[in-house]
C-alpha cells in the first residue's frame, strides 16, 4: 500500500478537511486507489480510467466508470472531492485534467504527482528517473500505460507549487483558495531493478542516505509531491470586487465605483 498516499488522506481526514461519507471521484485509477480509500474508509467512491478492460467489477465495493480525465463526463460540482495519484503526467494536458477535477468537484481535490525539483532535475541528467516514461511500457505488455493510456511512453510533467496557484487561480478568479501541500522523496525503484545494467541500481543505494538527509532538511527539494486545494466559501473568501449574485458570480460594481472612476 501506497504509505504518502493514505497518510495524507488520514490528514486531511483528520483535520476535518474531507468526510468518509463524501462522495469522491478518483480519476486515472487503479488499484492503488481503491486499497488507499477503502483502508481510509472512504465508502462512496467512483473510480474512473481510460482502460477499456475493466468490465467493472475490478474495485468492489467501489463503482468503475470509463473517462477521460481531460474530458469528464460528469456535472459541474457532481462530486464532493476529486483525486488523480500520478495520473495527471499521463495526460496531453495535465492542467486540462486538473481543472476537470475542479470542474466536477464541489469542494475541492487532492493530487499526487511528480514535483519540478532540485533533486528530480539530477535525478533527470544522472539517469535515475526519466523524462518521457519508458520504462512502464515494458512492463504492461508494451501495449498501454503511456499518454492517454496508449502505447506511447508519456512525458512526465513535474509541476512546482506556483504553477498550481497560478493555473487555479486563471480558471476560477472570484475567490481565495486554500492549498495545501506535502512532499516526499520517491525512489524509482522499480524502473531502476528493469534496467539491464546494475550500476545504477547500486549508486541509487549508495546515495539515498544522502538523498534522505538533503531532502529532510529540505522537504521542497523532494522529487515527489502532493497538493489539495479547497474551492472558496461562499461568500466569505470571495474577491471583495466580486459578489455571488442570483447563483452566479458577478462584479462588485459598488467597490469599484468607490475606487475608479
Amino acid at each position: 500500500m501506497n504509505g504518502f498516499y493514505t497518510d495524507t488522506l488520514l490528514h486531511l481526514l483528520s483535520n476535518d478537511l474531507v468526510r468518509r461519507d463524501m462522495r469522491i471521484l478518483v480519476v486515472c485509477g487503479g488499484e492503488h486507489d481503491k486499497q488507499a480509500l477503502e483502508h481510509s474508509g472512504f465508502r462512496n467512491v467512483t473510480i474512473s480510467n481510460l482502460d477499456a478492460r475493466m468490465n467493472g467489477k475490478e474495485f468492489a465495493p467501489f463503482t468503475w466508470s470509463f473517462q477521460d480525465a481531460e474530458k469528464i463526463a460528469f456535472r459541474d460540482n457532481e462530486f464532493d472531492f476529486c483525486i488523480v495519484h500520478d495520473g495527471l503526467h499521463h495526460c496531453r494536458s495535465p492542467h486540462r485534467a486538473l481543472l476537470e477535477m475542479y470542474r466536477v468537484a464541489r469542494c475541492g481535490l487532492l493530487v499526487f504527482e511528480p514535483r519540478d525539483s532540485l533533486v528530480a532535475r539530477l535525478g533527470l541528467l544522472l539517469n535515475f528517473s526519466q523524462e518521457y516514461e519508458v520504462s512502464g511500457i515494458s512492463w504492461n505488455e508494451f501495449t498501454y500505460g503511456g499518454v492517454q493510456n496508449t502505447e506511447i511512453p508519456n512525458h512526465v510533467y513535474r509541476w512546482t507549487e506556483r504553477e498550481v496557484k497560478k493555473t487555479i487561480s486563471s480558471f476560477a478568479p472570484w475567490g481565495r483558495h486554500e492549498y495545501l501541500f506535502f512532499y516526499r522523496l520517491r525512489v524509482p525503484w522499480m524502473r531502476l531493478r528493469a534496467l539491464r545494467n546494475k550500476l545504477w541500481l547500486t549508486a541509487a543505494y549508495a546515495a539515498l542516505p544522502f538523498l534522505r538527509l538533503f531532502t529532510w532538511i529540505f522537504p521542497k527539494q523532494c522529487n515527489n509531491f502532493a497538493f489539495a486545494v479547497f474551492k472558496p466559501a461562499v461568500p466569505q473568501n470571495l474577491h471583495p470586487w466580486i459578489e455571488h449574485r442570483d447563483g452566479e458570480f458577478r462584479i462588485n460594481r459598488p467597490w469599484l465605483q468607490k475606487r475608479y472612476r
